[in-house]
């Protein structure tokens, strides 16, 4: 009996040591997870920022710049030196969008590339509403308070387009050139409307907030097969919006195409201010939205003298699908200045 009791004590033993080792090998596992998930990767070795999610470097190569405001951190890449090419971004994307862009002209000229709050390795703001408003301010912020640009070269597509107008049509002496692609930048109309409508519904802002679907659904469905089908890629896409909370950002965007389309009507009103500077159009011809022959020829009406670019095989997400595109406009550009 003794040695029964002892045997079953014995058994007791290994099997609460092997739960022990078990739960202690989870829990390695675990935090070896979380700390991958995170890295210090910054230029300023002294900064000990973290981003919030890793990407794969041979994709995107650079390391982080931060701009603090308010105990808020906005995420920016800024490679090379010479003159300064602001690289804007829309939604649901992130610098990661211009790595290609960075990566071909970064020996030529000084390329900068943020992170809009909410968006990329960027923080969110508390109470932040993600207006284009709101965008444009720390837009604004970071090109004059922070890193005190006198002049720049700006790139636009998609919301890159009216917040980066913003800021340049508030400031046309600063702006040495423009290179517009896939945006409008004037009150909605036609199917820049019917999108708005659509994406402004319970339903389609439910699927955005659950599912991340501007990213996994929109997005993957719109950039080049090449781009989606890389895990890697479509990874450094879908990692800003782990949560429901996370997301806000990509669901609003599209309802402000409508909901702010009284500030875009008084966006249009400025953009005579840049009628004197060299511009370059490019249109991805698979996005019927904001490259539709009416879209198109609004943009040279406003730009008579601009060159354009059209390209057949690109849709919407121009600088995923022709980033060779904007590399030609912009050394085009900087030959000219």
């Amino acid at each position: 009996m003794i040695r029964n009791k002892f045997n079953k004590i014995q058994m007791k033993t290994k099997n609460t040591f092997r739960k022990t080792i078990v739960l202690t090998l989870i829990l390695a596992l675990s935090m070896a997870n979380t700390s991958q998930a995170q890295e210090i990767y910054n230029k300023d070795e002294t900064n000990q920022k973290q981003r919030p999610f890793i990407v794969d470097k041979k994709e995107y190569p650079f390391k982080s710049n931060w701009f603090t405001k308010d105990e808020i951190s906005m995420h920016y890449i800024d490679e090379g030196e010479g003159i300064p090419i602001v690289l804007t971004h829309g939604n649901p994307d992130w610098s990661f969008l211009n790595r290609n862009i960075i990566k071909e002209l970064s020996g030529e000229a000084r390329i900068i590339a943020y992170d809009l709050p909410g968006f990329g390795f960027s923080d969110t703001p508390k109470d932040y509403g993600f207006t284009p408003q709101e965008h444009v301010e720390w837009i604004s912020a970071l090109l004059f308070e922070h890193l005190k640009l006198e002049k720049f070269i700006i790139v636009v597509q998609d919301w890159g387009g009216p917040t980066g107008l913003s800021v340049a049509t508030s400031h046309p002496d600063k702006v040495l050139g423009v290179v517009i692609s896939n945006t409008w930048a004037w009150k909605p109309e036609g199917k820049l409307v019917e999108f708005s409508m659509m994406m402004r519904s319970s339903e389609m802002e439910s699927k955005v907030m659950e599912e991340n679907f501007f990213v996994t659904g929109l997005m993957r469905g719109s950039i080049k097969k090449e781009s989606s089908s890389n895990k890697a890629i479509m990874d450094a896409y879908e990692m800003p919006f782990p949560t429901k909370e996370s997301r806000k950002g990509t669901a609003v965007f599209p309802q402000q195409i409508t909901l702010a389309s009284d500030w875009l009507g008084e966006l249009e009103s400025k953009l005579s201010t840049l009628q004197e500077k060299p511009v370059e159009l490019i249109f991805g011809l698979k996005d019927d939205v904001v490259a539709s022959q009416d879209i198109q020829d609004k943009w040279r009406s406003y730009f008579p003298k601009a060159p354009v670019q059209l390209l057949p095989d690109a849709g919407h997400f121009t600088q995923e699908d022709s980033p060779e595109s904007f590399a030609f406009s912009l050394r085009r550009l900087l030959k000219n200045l």
